[in-house]
């Protein structure tokens, strides 16, 4: 008490403060809070007075009603010997049970205390007040997500092929697909999220400059040089592991050599333009071995080796064929790429079938011509036209990738999940969206993430569940866009599938006791700062580990709802599995109000 009024009194020497000054006084104990949650308190508070301010036993009513939440009362004094101190010896009591640190000692009980008791002589004492307890509780330290995630941990040794990696699709866009705005915004944006593959979509501009934006749509363009630009400086803020620059080339030859040029003169030391080591490529390189490197994705001519030998020499103005599958079909997804207005002249893209498909679809052939001194700058990610996985693996190379419609991938997921898998294994694999979504919308990526695929691209664009799962995942390895797939994703032996893990099953059993929620958002729909909360729990993973719970509605309280309601979950692959609890309140029988959620790695769950 005399702590608490040493920090505060002083700004009590006019007798009263107002609201303003009540929030800048609660940033000063320490404590977070949420604005609208403080005034209703507040309000409470000065509607008995019928006056505008409060006087310091107003100002102690209101931290306590906030911060003295019922259920850290009970923990504490369930560890404390009085009520009021936990010395250090308790507190390492609770570490070891409640918080599961086996390991914990006096040690990290008397760190614990340097870094959260807030009261000088109780820190002295080596003792922990209350104030001290909820300080630690709503800290970083007791976040649900794993201390040891929040950095790179895992082997970032091994090739390219054996990580998932956070991929964008038309990351230029910032709205729909059709008519939206191109914006440079989409690419600052997705690389501070830690994505690491973008994608850009390159058109002849005038002046001889190429432009990028969704073509034969309507969406506005923006010059390619300023792309690059934007993408060398945000490159590598939230990350040091390769960005892949997936091109989506429709230029000309000459435009392709300004695009070469920018490429150079922009990123530099970045861009990587020669292989690491042996020029005979045999396997990916590593996240490692590519720190702080670029990489362009396209399609090439030749070998990497005949591709570093011309840069030696100047082969400006010298372009070459390379030969590509256009396979037509009534029923095919339309490629994201599709002209949507088709014009007599366009270069129709390839649409996304099988060769080995009925009589009624027609291959052809289709010639694309490249300039040398673009096609020169693809070292370990040659865009390669898939055509079946038999065909791949007779002939693909480890540094050639494929892209994949998401419809045609998710008929391999059903039918073909075992070949996918090993495909994925040798292969980098991009998906991406169907054409048909032109507002922009996304698949779920579990379902290729089950199978493997590393880049799995999506509209960073459009808020929703799959980019929280998208989000979520990629919280783990330090938030660095890389995630080592599980063993039996990466060996080429494995006879993996999601819908029959058999022998791959590893299960875990999972116990989550939902306590309580604290200072929710209040519903859109009340004028009285309430809500009737409820929260779903749901894995994502295998199919057989889909599931979803829900607690009940607690009534009118987004302050301080209390639960405690247990669940019990049975995963069968938690190396694939997320966790998502998602808070929403009950308008009505019939529909709830989306108030926040979390999604995690369930491997990334601290107990405790």
């Amino acid at each position: 008490y005399t702590w608490f009024l040493s920090i505060i009194q002083n700004e009590f020497r006019n007798g009263k403060i107002d609201l303003d000054d009540t929030m800048q006084l609660l940033k000063k104990l320490q404590m977070s809070f949420d604005f609208a949650h403080v005034k209703h308190v507040f309000k409470k508070t000065v509607d008995k007075r019928k006056g505008h301010s409060i006087n310091i036993e107003d100002f102690m009513t209101i931290y306590r009603a906030i911060t003295h939440r019922p259920e850290f009362t009970e923990l504490f004094c369930a560890y404390s010997p009085n009520g009021r101190i936990l010395p250090h010896s308790k507190l390492t009591e609770f570490l070891q049970k409640e918080q599961h640190e086996t390991e914990a000692g006096e040690v990290t009980a008397l760190e614990i205390i340097l870094k959260y008791e807030p009261i000088e002589e109780v820190r002295k004492r080596r003792e922990m007040s209350f104030e001290g307890f909820i300080r630690y509780l709503n800290s970083e330290d007791c976040a649900i997500f794993r201390n040891d995630h929040r950095t790179v941990y895992q082997d970032m040794n091994r090739p390219l092929c054996d990580y998932f990696i956070s991929s964008s699709h038309n990351t230029y866009l910032i709205s729909d697909q059709l008519i939206g705005p191109s914006h440079l915004w989409g690419y600052t944006s997705a690389l501070l999220k830690g994505c690491r593959c973008l994608e850009i979509d390159c058109w002849d501009g005038s002046n001889k400059d190429p432009v990028v934006y969704h073509g034969h749509t309507l969406t506005s363009k923006i010059p390619f040089s300023s792309v690059i630009q934007v993408i060398n400086k945000y490159a590598f803020v939230a990350s040091d592991y390769p960005v892949i620059l997936s091109l989506e080339n429709h230029c000309s030859p000459t435009q392709q050599e300004v695009m070469a040029d920018y490429l150079e003169s922009i990123l530099g030391d970045k861009l990587l333009t020669s292989t690491i080591g042996d020029t005979d490529v045999t396997r990916l390189p590593s996240p490692e071995a590519l720190k702080f490197k670029i990489l362009i994705k396209n399609k090439k001519v030749g070998t990497i080796e005949e591709g570093m030998l011309r840069r030696e020499l100047d082969s400006r103005g010298e372009t070459a064929e390379v030969s590509d599958f256009e396979i037509l079909s009534d029923e095919d997804e339309a490629d994201d790429k599709a002209p949507l207005y088709p014009k007599s002249d366009s270069p129709k893209r390839k649409s996304n079938h099988r060769p080995s498909a009925p009589p009624r679809k027609k291959a052809k052939m289709k010639k694309m011509k490249i300039a040398f001194a673009l096609s020169d700058l693809v070292i370990y990610t040659k865009s390669e036209k898939f055509v079946s996985f038999e065909h791949s693996l007779s002939n693909q190379k480890c540094y050639e990738n494929n892209s994949i419609g998401e419809t045609r991938a998710r008929k391999f997921v059903k039918h073909s999940a075992e070949e996918f898998v090993s495909h994925t294994s040798r292969f980098l694999t991009r998906i991406y969206p169907k054409g048909t979504r032109t507002n922009s919308s996304n698949y779920n990526p579990q379902e290729f993430w089950n199978v493997g695929c590393q880049l799995v691209a999506l509209n960073f664009q459009t808020p929703g569940l799959q980019m929280e799962l998208q989000n979520g995942k990629f919280l783990d390895n330090g938030s660095s866009g890389y995630i080592l797939k599980p063993e039996f994703l990466r060996n080429r032996n494995s006879t993996f599938t999601p819908h029959n893990v058999g022998r791959y099953s590893n299960p875990i059993r999972l116990s989550i006791r939902l306590i309580s929620g604290h200072q929710l958002p209040p519903s859109n729909l009340s004028k009285t700062n309430k809500a009737d909360p409820l929260v779903h729990i749901e894995i994502y993973g295998v199919p057989e580990d889909q599931t979803k719970r829900k607690s009940s509605v607690v009534k009118s309280n987004a302050l301080n709802p209390r639960w405690n309601e247990i669940f019990s979950f049975t995963v069968q692959v938690p190396e694939l599995a997320l966790i998502r609890f998602c808070v929403e309140d009950e308008i009505s029988l019939v529909a709830n109000e989306f108030l926040g959620q979390y999604t995690l790695p369930l491997l990334s769950l601290k107990k405790g």
